[in-house]
């Protein structure tokens, strides 16, 4: 990937989980350097607390601190897990939306994705040093999303679809984690969006558990004020025998048939390593036809 031909300064904060191997920071930091960034690091190791990138009080000083750093346009995290939660309070989130920065990552920092949203801010759920830069051989395509987003006002992302409608959308693009964005309902940090087009992945959870969170969404209202849902990746998860032919697909059959918002899979999203890249709160169009999905984002990050 060729160099930016301006650098654009980016700092890497800890909001959440401590790395899994610190001896591959250098290499996430080196690549993004190769991208063209000017990076500024604020994660040390000898601050890991626990299972914490840091202590709560320095997680959010680092974010504070970013926050007010001259030379940083983006903020991007370290890595999710756990952790942004206990940090909600102590996050001044106007200095963070006022100071203009893009701040980037998934997972476990939707909750950050959320609180842009309320303020009027765009934000990208995009990519974390960790796994994202810090591979071997980092995925092209996850890398050159990311470069797509943070350099242009628009930006699209095509994908095939298990859906046979053809559809054609326009609202505001939000979403995220979808067991983040249920932690958050009922709570001071809920954003909600009416007529947008709600994206959600998540990993680790057992369909029905997807299907009770989706619910959840659905009960409160949520899933029947959208123009449209797109599913990102839903994985690592295993079945037992007395699912007895419940899956995936068949917890999809069951939400598809509660509501008439239009449920579109196969997002290139979530917690994989070939990710697209999102800009939460755009302005987004999204079309699908024959099996081909356009999601289409415009923007002033």
């Amino acid at each position: 990937m060729p160099e930016q031909s301006t650098q654009t300064g980016v700092a890497i904060v800890a909001p959440s989980g401590a790395p899994l191997d610190d001896s591959l920071i250098e290499r996430g930091l080196q690549c993004l350097a190769e991208q063209g960034f000017k990076v500024h690091s604020y994660y040390k190791a000898d601050a890991k607390f626990q299972r914490f990138g840091a202590s709560d009080a320095d997680r959010a000083r680092q974010l504070h601190e970013a926050a007010r750093n001259p030379d940083v346009e983006i903020v991007m995290a370290l890595r999710g897990s756990y952790g942004m939660s206990r940090l909600m309070p102590l996050l001044d989130f106007d200095l963070l939306a006022n100071s203009k920065k893009c701040f980037v990552g998934y997972s476990d920092f939707t909750l950050v994705h959320l609180a842009m949203l309320a303020r009027g801010r765009t934000s990208i759920a995009g990519p974390m040093l960790c796994d994202d830069y810090i591979r071997e051989q980092p995925v092209e395509y996850t890398l050159q999303q990311f470069k797509a987003c943070v350099s242009n006002t628009t930006h699209k992302v095509e994908f095939e679809t298990d859906s046979s409608q053809e559809l054609k959308v326009q609202g505001k693009l939000w979403g995220g984690n979808l067991a983040m964005l249920t932690h958050a309902i009922g709570t001071p940090y809920w954003t909600e969006v009416k007529d947008g087009i709600l994206f959600l992945e998540d990993i680790g959870e057992h369909p029905y558990r997807i299907e009770r969170m989706l619910l959840q969404l659905h009960f409160a209202g949520v899933l029947s004020k959208q123009k449209a849902i797109v599913l990102g990746n839903f994985s690592a998860y295993k079945l037992a025998v007395h699912d007895n032919g419940y899956d995936l697909n068949a917890m999809l059959a069951y939400i598809r048939s509660l509501i008439d918002v239009p449920v579109i899979t196969g997002l290139p999203f979530g917690h994989i390593p070939t990710r697209a890249s999102l800009v939460v709160g755009s302005q987004a169009q999204l079309d699908v036809v024959a099996g081909r999905a356009s999601l289409a984002m415009s923007y002033s990050l």
